[in-house]
């Protein structure tokens, strides 16, 4: 399917060449693959400002697109990349095959030994001079990366390879030793500068890699070996240290939107009995017929919500996040209340309160909560029984009870009647799972016990599900 409207492709094209509308709409179509929702509406806009834009500046084209097509600064990125793929990189892919000797297979590096280009890099780590560095970039590529015509990669390897041919760890060491010679801030200037030159070298070698491969393989190959998860669509389950600190900064726009939603939602339940004297009265001017039904203003209450969090594991880093979010989320319920348990469980609502920032408050609840009863490994039957015994009486029927964890109890005794307990006390019980269906009720898992009494099980495994669930709740 194409990302353009027939109808919008014949207007303005004298303004835009055919080449630049197939490559838009190629690019459109990847962005949506990639998980960037781009509608049609938004895809008309970006059309009308590309007549507007000189195209031959690829900055101004760039803040164009991403002015109409960018909704979300945690896809930033995702537009980042394709652009460079689509639009800066292919542009220049397409320059250097049509110039004799400067393609793919130039070895302008191979005339160059070893020691000469280690020279070069030094000097450009030291100097920070773009031209340079773009040239080193061309010849360390064709001297040390290697790279495999056919080969089905993104070129991760290849910007490793060159890299590490190159020396530029080493000789960044090097350089931040010298500079915290001269020591005070003009040293921790110089270090910081050092480092800067770096990441622009890096990114010289990577362009260049990238260039080559479209050049070989063209844009829709290489974009699809680079895709990569949106932060919400992240698994909590195996975060790297870098996909964490994504989706750390995806959690507080995401809480303010849901807000918004929910108070928005709130307001518009209808939900009021039918007055009958009212509705009566009113009937007397249609001749006695309630043409026009009247009801009472609805009491609109806020729900509580009580939340027991397993943070053992692999499913801590799934409590935390549904945890941040949730207390984002608490000034649309009266009352929020959190307990966290392994083994043993302990109610946490205190400490979330006082702390500034949740998510330290998160990081300090592993060491001050007292959670381990016995072994300190998951038992949800003994903590589901222990949170009764000391809570239960004080859970009133408006409340509503999120359960996170995924219900391995290294088989302990499950006391599925806890959860029942639970769910005749309360108005409902959701069971929130961070692993895939596929896994539920395989090896330890018990969660068809519990998911019997509960309003309904769900699986959360980003934050993309997360959000459906939350936008969800009656």
């Amino acid at each position: 399917m194409s990302a353009l409207p027939p109808a919008t492709r014949p207007q303005g094209a004298h303004q835009l060449a055919e080449g630049l509308f197939a490559t838009f709409s190629d690019f459109v179509e990847e962005l949506r693959a990639a998980g960037v929702p781009v509608s049609t509406t938004e895809v008309l806009d970006a059309t009308a400002a590309l007549r507007q834009i000189p195209l031959e500046d690829r900055q101004a084209l760039k803040m164009g697109l991403a002015a109409t097509l960018v909704k979300q600064y945690s896809h930033w990125p995702a537009f980042e990349t394709l652009f460079d793929l689509y639009f800066s990189l292919r542009a220049e892919a397409m320059a250097t095959s049509a110039s004799p000797g400067e393609g793919p297979g130039a070895a302008d590096g191979e005339e160059l030994s070893a020691s000469q280009l280690a020279e070069l890099a030094y000097r450009a780590l030291m100097e920070g001079d773009p031209q340079l560095m773009a040239a080193l970039a061309r010849a360390a590529v064709s001297r040390f990366a290697g790279m495999e015509p056919g080969r089905s990669v993104g070129g991760t390897y290849y910007v490793f390879k060159t890299l590490r041919q190159l020396g530029t760890d080493p000789m960044l060491a090097r350089l931040v030793a010298s500079a915290g010679e001269r020591g005070g801030l003009e040293g921790r200037l110089q270090e910081q500068e050092y480092r800067r030159h770096l990441e622009q070298l890096r990114s010289e070698v990577q362009a260049e890699v990238r260039r080559r491969l479209l050049a070989e393989r063209g844009p829709q190959a290489l974009a699809r070996s680079l895709r990569r998860p949106l932060p919400e669509d992240m698994d909590f389950m195996h975060l790297s240290k870098e996909e964490l600190a994504a989706l750390q900064r995806s959690v507080q726009p995401l809480a303010r939107k849901l807000a918004v939603h929910l108070a928005r939602k709130r307001r518009r339940r209808r939900g009021g009995r039918l007055d009958f004297r009212a509705t009566m009265r009113r009937s007397l001017s249609s001749g006695g017929v309630p043409a026009e039904p009247r009801f009472k203003a609805p009491h609109r209450s806020k729900p509580e919500l009580w939340v027991l969090a397993d943070v053992s594991g692999s499913v801590a880093a799934f409590a935390r996040f549904t945890l941040q979010l949730v207390y984002a989320l608490s000034s649309q319920f009266s009352r929020t209340r959190t307990w966290v348990f392994i083994d043993g469980i302990d109610e946490v609502t205190d400490m979330l309160k006082q702390a500034g920032d949740v998510g330290e408050a998160v990081q300090q609840i592993g060491s001050r909560a007292d959670v381990v009863w016995a072994e300190g490994h998951s038992d949800y039957g003994h903590a589901l029984v222990d949170f009764l015994g000391r809570w239960a009486s004080e859970l009133r029927p408006r409340a509503t009870v999120l359960v996170l964890g995924d219900a391995r109890n290294n088989y302990h005794a499950a006391h599925p009647w806890a959860i029942a307990e639970l769910a005749h006390r309360a108005r409902q019980v959701w069971w929130l799972n961070p692993e895939p269906r596929s896994y539920w009720d395989t090896g330890d898992s018990v969660l068809a016990q519990y998911g019997a009494h509960c309003t309904g099980v769900v699986e959360c495994r980003n934050l993309r599900q997360l959000r459906h669930f939350i936008e969800s709740l009656p």
